[in-house]
């Protein structure tokens, strides 16, 4: 039995729970820009190129601070790492609501993904640290499940922020910087008081286990395989995640009322898959199947929920639209959930964080392709159908490439390695 399953304390599920609350604020937080996007455009001229620039300002510092936050996480522990994260990325949104124009959004977003870079590190951390092999996908799902948590939320909450928030005489969009920074802070309070890093001698084996570098793991042909497989995915999910506010307010014409009935839908959906794949996979291997056959299986059937997205240029009714979009971000985020496990499944817990982070870095980098190639492909007429079409076989992609990269899903042997 691997190492951290003695170290499971009680309590593992709310903790599941809290970690959770933390995610859907940050994916509360990277939705305020998408959603506030019109009430902005107001005040400053933001172009699809330049909408592209703001994403992969967010997502460069994202992916390069998730192996930054993964590192730190490894340093100083679960506790005060996420304390420090969590406190930094939502002081960072809250600038967002004192930009006075392009350049201070680029840079609130630099810092806004510098901070959020650890939050999915951390995440994995603390399952590893709370939780068994054969219950870690279903933790994970449920931590997984409050990024749609807060995308739901975030339609709702801007809308009525933008409809009502005209305090101290400022623009109502500033305040939807501020009141999700301020939830963020909060949180970081609640997790400082709450949470305690396990014991070391309790988490730890007989023999111990070597904790590889960033260079060992690159040297590893199936870490290669799950880091190209998340640039791949990922490079839908952010066009989904930063865009679909965008095509629905230009391509349906989309108003605050009809986004805070309907746009939650999709979001919704994602959380759904996020639990579910996971305890997909946690019940196949309740039933006796390897870990190998329970996360392939489980992640083939959630990469096949991916193409229908290419239909959405020929629905004939917005029905339609959030219906293929909504099984997309179900398949997508049951793919996220089974994803973030791997990682537990393969690499001993003193490199978690570092292996986590180069996964996170590789979504992210697939995050700037996609999004430079939709605003470059908008900005010369050639519309969302290709674009969409493009989204839609990523993460076919991304299965066959693990199931080349990692013939078995087992705990890899770095014995002998330099850490």
């Amino acid at each position: 039995m691997p190492a951290t399953a003695p170290s499971a304390p009680r309590g593992g599920w709310g903790v599941a729970f809290v970690v959770a609350v933390a995610i859907a604020i940050s994916y509360l937080d990277r939705q305020t820009l998408p959603w506030a996007i019109a009430s902005i455009q107001r005040d400053i001229p933001i172009g699809n190129q330049t909408k592209a620039l703001l994403d992969s300002a967010f997502l460069a510092t994202y992916g390069l601070m998730y192996l930054g936050g993964g590192w730190l996480l490894d340093r100083i522990g679960t506790r005060r790492g996420f304390v420090t994260i969590m406190a930094f990325w939502s002081l960072a949104c809250a600038s967002h609501g004192l930009a006075g124009g392009v350049a201070a959004l680029i840079v609130s977003r630099l810092l806004l993904g510098m901070g959020e870079g650890g939050g999915f590190p951390a995440a994995t951390r603390a399952v590893a640290e709370r939780f068994a092999p054969e219950r870690r996908a279903t933790a994970l799902g449920i931590i997984n499940a409050g990024t749609s948590v807060g995308a739901v939320i975030a339609p709702p909450l801007i809308a009525l922020l933008l409809a009502r928030a005209d305090w101290l005489g400022l623009a109502s969009w500033r305040w939807v910087f501020f009141v999700t920074g301020a939830l963020g802070l909060a949180w970081a309070l609640w997790w400082a008081v709450i949470y305690r890093d396990p014991p070391v001698a309790s988490a730890a084996s007989a023999t111990p286990v070597p904790a590889p570098s960033v260079r060992a793991l690159l040297a590893r042909r199936e870490v290669l395989g799950v880091v190209g497989a998340k640039f791949l995915s990922d490079g839908a999910w952010y066009f989904y995640l930063f865009w679909l506010p965008k095509y629905l307010f230009e391509a349906h014409s989309f108003d605050l009322k009809q986004a805070a009935t309907i746009g939650w839908i999709p979001y919704a959906a994602a959380g759904v898959g996020s639990v579910a794949a996971g305890s997909f996979s946690s019940w196949l291997l309740a039933r006796g199947l390897s870990v190998n056959a329970a996360r392939k299986l489980a992640l083939g059937v959630c990469a096949a929920c991916m193409p229908w997205v290419m239909l959405v240029p020929g629905a004939t009714s917005i029905g339609w639209v959030i219906a293929l979009f909504s099984l997309a971000f179900f398949g997508q985020q049951g793919w996220s959930t089974l994803v973030m496990t791997l990682p537990t499944d393969m690499i001993p817990r003193a490199a978690l964080g570092r292996l986590a982070g180069l996964v996170g870095m590789g979504g992210a980098f697939g995050g700037i392709v996609m999004g430079q190639a939709a605003g470059w492909a908008l900005d010369h007429g050639l519309g969302y159908a290709p674009v969409l079409a493009a989204a839609a076989s990523l993460h076919l992609l991304a299965f066959g490439l693990i199931c080349l990269a990692v013939p078995r899903i087992v705990r890899l042997d770095f014995k002998g390695v330099t850490p």
